[in-house]
């Protein structure tokens, strides 16, 4: 009996140490919903994870994480800019969207036209999307 409660106490320690160090990794995008982080090495690796409480990535997760995303019903792009100390490279705009490829301050990035992005907007009717180092997968 001695030993379990030992085994127990340590255990929970353990977990409790792990969830500690985890606490320096933050997620990127705050207030958004449908967050979504992704895990792989290239685009074509990509995993995309959904988490329904984001803070709990850096547990579950882990080193894995190469980028994430995350929606926003109304966003104003240049507040949102000047938050990430961002700076707009480029521009695209499509029949449905306006795409913006950024530098921010970011953890994530990925060569583009021969320029390092770390932030991709993508504004819609229907909401904003962005994502870093860019949005994968379908938006």
């Amino acid at each position: 009996m001695r030993l379990a409660k030992r085994l127990i106490f340590l255990i929970a320690a353990a977990i409790i140490c792990l969830s500690l160090s985890s606490l320096n990794k933050k997620v990127c995008f705050n207030g958004a919903t449908n967050n979504v982080f992704y895990c792989g090495n290239t685009s074509k690796t990509c995993k995309e994870v959904k988490l329904e409480t984001p803070l709990c990535f850096a547990l579950l997760l882990g080193e894995n994480v190469c980028g994430e995303s995350a929606e926003y019903e109304e966003l104003n792009v240049n507040e949102f800019l000047d938050k990430v100390n961002g700076k707009i490279v480029f521009c695209e705009r499509l029949l449905d969207s306006v795409n913006y490829y950024c530098k921010a301050d970011l953890p994530y990035s990925v060569n583009l036209y021969g320029e390092e992005i770390n932030l991709h907007i993508c504004v819609k009717q229907s909401g904003i999307k962005v994502g870093t180092p860019i949005i994968f997968g379908g938006y």
